[in-house]
């Protein structure tokens, strides 16, 4: 499958709660393939599922050429102090703000095969696996901005040549 296109905020879908996916499902297979081929374009760290259209509990990543994938995934812990994060997001494109996220993370989710697995990060990898979480739970990056930054990205996204194009 190719790459799939990046839904932008404002699409409905991303800030809808993903369902479950179902591992035995045979669209399941095609999902984490275009998620992977998705994920695989350079400047991506993640993608979730409803990104790319898709309301199913799932996401890719490629950290430092270290690429993968979660089904009905779940952030288990989180630890160390929050600290500011440059971060942006493929669906609000061009903005990037300082995020407070935990340093260190532990995710786990299926994969294909029905194993359940871990993935721990600290840093980027963190980053990338609260953020594609959040997405899952129809939350994007920036509603946890600081006020003064929320503010600033909000205005920025009303400004922004994408926004509401069809």
């Amino acid at each position: 499958m190719p790459e799939r296109p990046i839904r932008l905020f404002g699409d409905p879908i991303l800030t809808s709660a993903t369902d479950p996916v179902d591992l035995t499902a045979p669209r399941t297979q095609d999902l984490v393939t275009d998620l992977l081929d998705t994920v695989k374009l350079p400047d991506r760290a993640g993608v979730a599922a409803n990104q790319i259209g898709v309301g199913l509990a799932a996401f890719s990543y490629n950290i430092d050429g270290f690429v993968g994938y979660l089904l009905n995934p779940r952030l288990v812990k989180v630890w160390g102090e929050p600290e500011d994060m440059s971060e942006g997001c493929l669906s609000v494109p061009g903005l990037t703000y300082p995020r407070k996220r935990f340093p260190h993370a532990i995710a786990e989710g299926f994969t294909l095969e029905g194993e359940l697995v871990e993935v721990e990060g600290e840093g980027l990898m963190a980053q990338a696996l609260q953020h594609e979480i959040d997405h899952l739970e129809g939350v994007l990056y920036f509603q946890g901005l600081a006020p003064e930054h929320k503010k600033d990205a909000l205005r920025a996204i009303r400004e922004s040549e994408w926004f509401g194009a069809p």
